[in-house]
């Protein structure tokens, strides 16, 4: 048996492993794909010549996706305001945990749906959103409610969703560069350095280096995107039993939405990550293989109710 303090180190550190590759592995990427680009472009490689602009769109791009990440999501969700008198249960459960969490009230939002599914969304704990559908709380009691919602504000709490917002923003600049540098080598037009210098070998060795990172760097990133997702799902559902002191409630949440077969219709690849199960719910279940597994982006429930029947 491992208490719940033992189970968020390790989630932790894992977690930070996680990170610390991926940012090495943009970091690395970046810098071939410059150099290939900088080669095709006729400059001296070594430095990031025009791919700057590249970074200038996609960085404007994601700055504005990021600050109103929010109002984008629950925009995109259909979401509307969840009132104290309508929604009771909802609100104090929530308004309660909060304190006890000592992160501020944040704002509540409901969508009209019965698949059950809930999520958190914004940039910090000041400006943080608590979003249900209609469906999980007609199922789910009180208890029950309790566990996810700590959840959903362990995200908060922790910064999962600017967290995910800085890697959703490097992760577009990689594959932003990347297209680039595939449109430009295939419609041709480049001065190749060869034309001018004797580095024609060791420039024809960038540009195909370049052109293998411009295919695979976007779909290793995005595998390490979903990984990093996962592991912050387990992150808060520890988070979740050191807020309510109590793993079963979640447990059995966590049973009632995996059974309910039905997909979320608001839900859309951009925003899956963020719900508490997968809203299209085919990857609830247990993974085929490993191979498989690796596009999930959230854990295998099975897996979940395991972690959280192991704490103490």
């Amino acid at each position: 048996m491992k208490n719940i303090y033992e189970v968020q180190s390790a989630n932790k550190w894992k977690s930070l492993a996680v990170v610390a590759g991926f940012f090495l592995f943009v970091l690395v990427s970046v810098y071939v794909l410059s150099q290939a680009m900088s080669y095709y472009l006729g400059y001296d490689t070594g430095g990031l010549g025009s791919v700057g602009l590249a970074f200038i769109v996609s960085g404007s791009l994601s700055f504005g996706s990021y600050w109103f990440s929010d109002k984008i999501v629950l925009g995109l969700s259909g979401a509307h305001p969840a009132n104290k008198k309508q929604y009771f249960d909802f609100y104090t459960v929530t308004e309660n945990l909060a304190i006890g969490s000592g992160i501020p009230m944040p704002a509540l939002y409901v969508i009209d749906d019965t698949a059950p599914n809930a999520f958190a969304t914004g940039r910090d704990p000041n400006h943080a959103a608590v979003c249900a559908t209609t469906g999980i709380l007609q199922i789910l009691n009180r208890t029950e409610l309790e566990g996810v919602i700590a959840h959903e504000l362990t995200h908060v709490r922790n910064y999962d969703t600017r967290l995910m917002s800085i890697v959703s923003i490097m992760v577009g600049s990689l594959a932003l560069l990347a297209d680039w540098l595939l449109r430009v080598s295939f419609w041709g037009g480049g001065r190749r350095r060869s034309d001018d210098d004797n580095g024609g070998q060791m420039g024809a060795v960038i540009m195909l280096l370049g052109i293998v990172f411009a295919i695979l760097s976007p779909i290793i990133a995005t595998l390490i995107q979903l990984a990093i997702s996962r592991r912050r799902e387990f992150m808060a559902d520890a988070g979740s039993v050191a807020i309510t002191r109590q793993p079963s409630g979640l447990i059995s949440a966590l049973k009632k939405i995996s059974a309910d077969q039905e997909p979320l219709e608001a839900a859309n690849k951009a925003t899956a990550h963020l719900y508490i199960v997968n809203p299209f719910k085919q990857g609830d279940k247990r993974a085929v293989n490993w191979l498989s597994g690796l596009f999930n982006t959230h854990p295998p429930v099975a897996d979940r109710i395991k972690a959280l029947q192991s704490m103490a």
